[in-house]
Parts: structure tokens; sequence; C-alpha cells
């Protein structure tokens, strides 16, 4: 098919120089590096790129298939998870992922792994009709696959019909709990043997999973997230080896699980670049690379307690995402998860999330559609090439468990995260309806009343390490709100910043809005008002509104005739804001009594912390 446009060629051709002389009138001669972002890799993104001609698409997912749509089973209850697993599946879900307590995912909640609880779960669930089984296991409920396979066994089906993938991980729980019961040769050979045992009664697998989660859930990056991945499924293609499982027999057993975030292009390119990795590694082994199954889980450590509906375009996003990166699997996290167990509402709202994409959209219909594209094939390959040097870094070191029990992981984990928070509390990295444009009044959306699950006895732990933490980023500014609650509970009223506006609408207007939006995050409520007539009027208004803080809004023209007088007026403030950087006038603003300075980039984070450390002295 040729690609020539009949009416473009009506246009001369337009060129890179072009383009470039247009943007230098535009940002009007400053640095082009402007233009340039860059990942937590210290990834370089041009702003624009010319087409990959000679790429190939990247083997995965069969072209035109659609990812499995799976659904979570998280109800502690047995009777409850089975009516949510019944239903998902009467839906439209094509798997089910059973979270089991204590696991990376469960949040609190999880099914019991008894052999009889599992038998309840999956009551009239049709095992051999081409449902996908996945499992969210912690070690002490690693025992559940085996149960699951009796119960295979009890209902007299044939394994080889049974879809299981059985998240095998004993790496990935060492990272997540901080403990094993035993060292890594021993654990390696029970690993091995239990794999074996599993593909000895029948079951096709995979039964291992390389679970990248677990460093994205910390705050990592995504070469990391890809090294750690490849790393502990290198540790298991030799622990199958040592078992005398035959290399190509180990790779078919080996699975990935990756998280899928609302940054579409990396998710896109962090996807296809598994599969790039995981192939050098076939080839080195001397095999013939074949398509290893990718599943991919939308992320949680970009969900949000506050205005949590915003979760579901993140998680929209992130579904897109992974689909058009060729996951073979999805699980979309219901966007009430935060704030406890989803109801069947959520849970409806994420699976419909899947449904339109693969049906309505039809994103499953070409193979790697990001092939070609300059930006993709630029960031897959840097990926790739940052995550194989680190993976390097893991195997000099020992091999990733080696790498976990000196710490290794953890500090280059602990350095992107350090950035990532930074950024999150100096709102460069903006979490919607959270840090940035907030609603202190928001009805929180409805959960299930469920008491969390009761956790499972770990075995004594023979090592401990530092464990990879599971957070989200929001969570420093929901504390703040949090406290904000607490004082409108106690008190009646929310902690209040008076917006001291000078001058005209227009010259306050543009401040005064950030202001709002920059106090609301912290959950300390701004109410607007339309300016004041002279300085006392001011001074009068802060009086009567009972505020204890006070921020200053309004032009630099008007800051320098107005602001210091207007910072004199404000008498009985226990902490006095401006709202723009101060320049010049810094030392006479400070005499005058502002005490702080807010403004783009600054620390909003410390500065809300700030806050209510005045207000606890007043």
């Amino acid at each position: 098919m040729s690609d020539d446009l009949t009416l473009g060629a009506e246009f001369p051709t337009a060129t890179r120089e072009q383009w470039l002389k247009l943007v230098d009138g535009a940002i009007k001669g400053a640095p082009f590096d402007k233009l340039v972002a860059r990942t937590y890799d210290d990834l370089a993104i041009e702003p624009l790129y010319p087409r990959a001609g000679d790429a190939t698409p990247v083997a995965g997912r069969a072209p035109g298939a659609p990812w499995t749509l799976m659904q979570r089973v998280d109800h502690p209850d047995p009777a409850a998870a089975n009516a949510q697993a019944l239903q998902d599946l009467e839906n439209g879900a094509r798997g089910l992922t059973l979270v089991f307590a204590g696991s990376v995912s469960a949040n609190g909640y999880g099914l019991d792994p008894s052999p009889e609880l599992l038998a309840r779960v999956l009551d009239g669930v049709a095992l051999d009709a081409g449902i996908a089984i996945d499992f969210n296991l912690s070690p002490p409920t690693r025992d559940a696959v085996r149960h699951f396979a009796a119960l295979v066994k009890s209902r007299k089906l044939a394994p080889a019909a049974v879809d299981l993938r059985a998240s095998i991980n004993p790496i990935g729980g060492f990272a997540a709990s901080g403990t094993s019961p035993r060292p890594w040769p021993a654990l390696a050979q029970g690993f091995a043997a239990m794999v074996r045992e599993l593909a000895d009664q029948g079951f096709a697998g995979p039964f291992a999973v390389a679970d990248g989660r677990i460093i994205h859930n910390a705050a990592g990056s995504e070469a990391q997230e890809l090294a750690f991945a490849i790393a502990s499924a290198v540790e298991y293609l030799r622990a199958l080896d040592a078992g005398g499982v035959p290399l190509d027999a180990a790779r078919r057993m080996i699975y990935f699980r990756l998280s899928a975030d609302a940054d579409q292009f990396l998710t896109i390119a962090k996807l296809r670049a598994v599969r790039r990795l995981w192939a050098r590694i076939e080839e080195a082994c001397g095999l013939v690379p074949k398509p290893a199954h990718v599943a991919a889980e939308t992320a949680w450590r970009t969900m949000t307690r506050r205005d949590p509906y915003v979760n579901m375009l993140r998680t929209t996003i992130a579904v897109a995402a992974a689909g058009l990166g060729g996951a073979d699997s999805i699980t979309a996290l219901p966007h009430t998860a935060p704030l406890g167990l989803p109801d069947a509402f959520a849970r409806r709202l994420a699976r419909n999330t899947q449904l339109i994409l693969l049906e309505e959209s039809n994103l499953a219909r070409v193979a790697d559609p990001a092939a070609g594209s300059g930006a993709i094939e630029h960031l897959t390959a840097k990926l790739s090439a940052t995550a194989w040097s680190l993976f390097q870094e893991f195997e000099a070191a020992g091999g990733v468990w080696a790498a976990l029990e000196r710490g290794f992981v953890q500090s280059k984990v602990a350095a992107v995260r350090e950035k990532r928070l930074q950024a999150v509390a100096r709102r460069k990295d903006a979490l919607t309806g959270t840090s940035d444009f907030p609603h202190l009044d928001e009805t929180p959306p409805a959960v299930l009343d469920v008491p969390t699950a009761a956790m499972p006895r770990e075995a004594a732990a023979a090592i401990t390490i530092e464990a990879l933490p599971r957070l989200r980023l929001a969570e420093p500014f929901e504390r703040l709100r949090d406290a904000s609650d607490r004082i409108l509970g106690a008190t009646g009223a929310r902690p209040s910043v008076f917006l001291a506006n000078l001058g005209k609408l227009a010259d306050f207007t543009a401040r005064a809005t950030y202001a709002k939006n920059f106090f609301e995050a912290g959950g300390i409520a701004a109410p607007a008002n339309d300016g004041f007539a002279s300085i006392d009027a001011m001074a009068a208004a802060f009086k009567a509104s009972g505020a204890r803080l006070a921020c200053l809004c309004s032009s630099d023209k008007i800051y320098a005739t107005d602001a210091a007088d207007a910072a004199k007026a404000l008498v009985g403030a226990a902490h006095v804001y401006l709202a723009g950087r101060p320049r010049d006038l810094e030392p006479a603003l400070k005499s005058a009594g502002v005490g702080s300075f807010i403004f783009v980039g600054c620390d909003v984070l410390a500065t809300l912390d700030g806050a209510y450390t005045f207000l606890a002295r007043s």
C-alpha cells in the first residue's frame, strides 16, 4: 500500500529545519533543551521525531487477538467472592485474578488459601472453558496453587484444558516482604520442584511470574522495573535448569507482570521493551525467541483517595497503553480501591473500561500499532538499553536475590523514589484532584463495609532485608486532607486562609486562583472574594473572617506599591503568605511581616505542613 497522500502532495514537503526555525521564533531564542523532557531514568524525550521507517513489529500477542480481560477476586468472604467471580464472567471478563490475603496487591483484603474456601470461591466456574486463572500470592499462601491443582483433579478436569498462571514468585515475595525462610539456593530447589510438580500433572503454565509491579509500587523507574523483572526471570530460568528442566521448556514456564500507568508512551515502550529484553536472554541461551506471556495491571502508586473518580481517567489511559503495548492480559484496579474494598459498581466500571476499549475502540485489532513511531521506537530502544545495563549490574552483584540482600536494588529504587516525591511535593508531577484542583466538599464514593482479612502467618525468617515499600504518591497530600477533616469534625470548620486580594479583579484573579488551589490541596479552605476598596477594608474583612492565615494576592505592580502596607495591616495573622516570587521586594516584604512566598515550583507540601504548624501554635 502506498504511503502517498494525494491531497498532501499539493503542499511542499516540510523539513525539520523549517520546524526548528518556527520553534526558535516561538521560544524567542531560549535554549531548545527547554522542549526536551527527561524521564526518571534520565532518558531524553525530544519534542519531535521522524518516522522510524525500518522498524519491525515486536512479536507478542497474536495479531488481531484481544487481550484477556482479567478481574480481581479479593472479597474475604468466599460466598461473596464467588458471586463476584460469576458476575464478572457473565459480563465480559475472560479471566480471574485470585488475590490472596497478604499478597502484594491485597490492600488488606484477599482470599483465604484453604482448600475448602478456594473450592467455594470457584464454585460454578467452568475452569476448562478457556477462563484464565491467575494468582496473587504471598509467601504464606503459595500452597493455594497446589490446592487449585487438587481442585482441578477433584472435578476430573484435564489440567491441560485449564488456563493456569500460577504466579509463583519467591523473589518478588522476598523483595516485598523483606523476609525469607531460607536462603536462595534452598528456596530455588523448592521453587523448581513446585513448578515441575504442576507441569508433571499436565498443566501448560506458565507458572513462575517475574513481577515488576514491586518496583513500580515502590516508585522506581521504568528501567528499574524492567531490569528487576528480567533479572528475576533469569534466576527462575537458572533454577529450573538446575532442577532438570530443559531450557526450551523452562522459558515457557515463566511470564511477566508489569504495571501500566497514565504515562501512556512510557507504558507502551516498557511493554515492548520487556519482550525485546527477554528475546535477548533467549538468544543468549541458544534458543529461538518466542513471545512470553506479559500481564499488565493498572498502577497502584498513581491512585488517589481524594477525588477518586479521576482514577477512572488514569485507569483508562493505562489500559489503553497496556493494550497498545501488546499486553496479553490486563487487570484494571477499580477506582475506589484506595478507599476500601470496591463494590459492584466500581468493579463494573473497571470491567467495562476494558470492554469499551476492546469492543468499541478496537484497540487490539492491530499488532504492535506503535511500530514505526519514531518516539516510541526511540523510547523502547533507550529503555531496553538502560534496563539491560542495570540488569548486568544485578548480575555482577551475584544475581537479583544477592542484590536485594546487599540493599543494592533498594538503594537504586530509593534514589528515584526521592526524586518522584520531590516532584509531587512541588507539583511538577501533578495528581489531579489531590495536589491540583482539589474539591474540599467532595462526597466519597461507597465501598463495601467489610473487615480486613486476617493476615496468614509467615514462617520464621532466616533472612531479613529492607523491604521495598508499596506506596501511593498522593499519600502526603492525603494526610493533610485527613488532618483538615479531623479539625472539621472537632470544631465544625476547616482551617482556612484569608485571601488578601489587592487591586482590581484583573490584578489579583490569577494569583488568587493559584493560592486557592495551593492551600486547598492541603485541606486549608481559601474562600474567594472580589477584592477590597482599601487596605483598611481588607484588614477589617480579615478580622471578621476568623482565619489565622492570610495570603496576599495581586500583580507585581500592585505588590510594589501596596503589599508591604497590606502585610502590616493583617494584625493577628499567625502567618502571612504572598502569592508570587518576591524578587527585589523580598527584604521589604519580610520586614513588613510576610513570612512565606508561594509560587510555581516551590515546595508545596513543606509549605502546607508549615501552615499546620503555625495554626497549632496560634
